[in-house]
């Protein structure tokens, strides 16, 4: 990694298509660029019309340009939805060094053993997530790079997606005019930003409720075990705002955004505000209770239906507790339902960066989370002896002494 490099997430979902510029400077992450534009042509986290989703991302990507002053080539794309499945792999390998260090080619090969399973002919591999790694019958480790051993396996879990979504997905994007550098499960990202090492290990459920959908995501171990995608988000909310009050959905999405709360308990009588109502030229005049006693029946159930989705995945009460992010869960109000339906501990998690500190934006500011760590771990790896600084004297004479010694007694045969 040099020490300016420029990498961009695009997160393509059903309200907003969102772009985001990543400036990693001398090991420090910056955030320098936010393009937002409202999404046409996807219905509940799924592509319906291919013209219309190019057209959001051009103008998500322009803006983003504009604020940086800089022409985006690259990007790296969020993918979700119900086609997402998880399913575990084994991979074992030799390793390769005479010296029998373990190195990146060996992580390559070995990651690549465990991608060898039997997928139906739609599917397709999305990402393969390690586990843990055992080097010679050692289990638990988390990177071998730089350990000596013979035998490395791995226990992976094969992120696949199906192909229809995926290509439809990669041909939006490509038609806009830009270079998919990769494909990074939103939920895989969100985790790595949200999540603490704890949470991660002990178990919690990451819950991103957008304005179609819902995804939620069981981490366990420190990875990922289980995800489910439900077809509820924000736009319940603003369609039964728009019924309640007879008016048109893009305006009770505005009285939504604007005075909406999830509590009627927390909602003030004191605070009106008018809409004009369908079939009518009269503007009405309501409160704010009035437009807390349409939502919280509505945030109720997709608590109640998320809480039904985890146990179904077969996780009843995880230490770590939900995690909430996702547009939707900025409503006032919402986290003390979530808290009640849920009967668990529920925080809600948004990045830390200037111009992105909202729950909307943690899916994308996650996937360059994800990509910086990816990138991190191979720039990381061990250093070979020859560009080690050579030592002087008797030092250097016991160093070698000792080294070869032990060499000849642990790989007698490689000598």
């Amino acid at each position: 990694m040099s020490n300016n490099d420029i990498i961009v997430s695009l997160d393509i979902g059903t309200s907003k298509v969102r772009a985001i510029i990543g400036e990693i400077s001398n090991g420090t992450f910056n955030i320098i660029g936010v393009g937002s534009a409202d999404s046409e042509g996807i219905r509940k986290g799924a592509i319906v019309d291919i013209d219309q989703t190019v057209q959001s991302i051009r103008s998500a990507v322009d803006h983003a340009e504009r604020m940086v002053g800089i022409q985006i080539s690259e990007v790296y794309v969020g993918i979700s939805g119900n086609h997402i499945g998880l399913q575990t792999s084994h991979g074992v390998v030799a390793v390769q060094n005479e010296d029998r260090e373990i190195g990146e080619d060996d992580i390559d090969r070995v990651m690549k053993a465990a991608e060898v399973i039997a997928l139906p002919p739609e599917r397709e591999i999305l990402d393969v997530v390690a586990k843990q790694y055992v080097v010679d019958g050692l289990e638990g480790i988390q990177d071998p790079r730089g350990m000596i051993g013979v035998r490395l396996e791995v226990e992976a879990t094969i992120v696949t997606g199906t192909k229809t979504a995926i290509h439809n997905l990669l041909r939006c994007v490509e038609k806009s005019g830009l270079k998919v550098r990769d494909l990074v499960l939103l939920s895989l990202g969100a985790g790595q930003l949200a999540l603490s090492k704890d949470e991660k290990t002990m178990g919690s459920v990451l819950v991103d409720i957008g304005a179609g959908s819902t995804t939620i995501a069981v981490f366990e171990s420190g990875t990922i075990v289980a995800t489910s995608t439900l077809p509820i988000g924000g736009e319940f909310i603003t369609n039964d705002i728009a019924y309640g009050l007879r008016t048109l959905t893009d305006q009770a999405e505005k009285v939504k955004l604007k005075y909406g709360c999830a509590s009627i308990e927390d909602a003030a009588p004191d605070v009106t505000f008018k809409v004009t109502r369908i079939g009518s030229n009269v503007d009405k005049e309501f409160t704010q209770e009035d437009l807390a006693a349409i939502a919280e029946p509505r945030v109720q159930e997709i608590f109640q239906l998320i809480g039904q989705e985890v146990k179904r995945l077969g996780y009843n009460e995880l230490p770590g507790g939900y995690i909430l992010t996702g547009g939707t869960v900025s409503m006032p109000g919402l986290l003390k339902i979530a808290q009640e339906e849920l009967a668990a501990s529920v925080r809600v998690a948004v990045p830390d960066y200037i111009g992105v500190r909202d729950p909307g934006f943690t899916g994308g500011v996650g996937i360059l989370y994800k990509v910086i760590k990816n990138i991190r771990i191979r720039n990381a790896g061990p250093k070979k002896t020859a560009n080690r600084p050579k030592s002087t004297g008797t030092q250097e004479t016991a160093r070698k002494t000792g080294v070869m010694e032990r060499l000849k007694k642990l790989f007698s045969e490689f000598i």
